[in-house]
């Protein structure tokens, strides 16, 4: 996968978030994102799929359960830098609509 296919991936609010709590909170289930998040179910586990096929999360089972995580630490690592680097630049994205 080049650079902009893994940015087209992960560039969507909903996608986004899940990678920022899974790469704090590790491996959690869809469940889990409902209640984070405050989504329903149906549009988290669509995200999830999506991330899955691009190979950016893998899953397991667990019981009846389906548990998800950042596919590997380089990821995981761009996710939180990512999120960091916006919490210090105040200046990106002055107009409403620019992205």
């Amino acid at each position: 996968m080049n650079g902009v296919n893994l940015l087209k991936c992960i560039c969507d609010d909903t996608r986004f978030e899940i990678l920022d709590i899974l790469q704090k909170e590790k491996e959690l289930c869809v469940t889990d994102f409902v209640k984070q998040l405050k989504k329903d179910q149906p549009l988290i586990s669509h995200h999830l799929k999506t991330l899955k096929n691009c190979g950016i999360v893998k899953s397991r089972d667990e019981g009846k359960k389906v548990m998800y995580k950042i596919s590997n630490n380089q990821l995981s690592d761009l996710i939180s830098n990512i999120t960091k680097a916006s919490k210090k630049i105040h200046n990106l994205c002055r107009e409403e609509n620019c992205c």
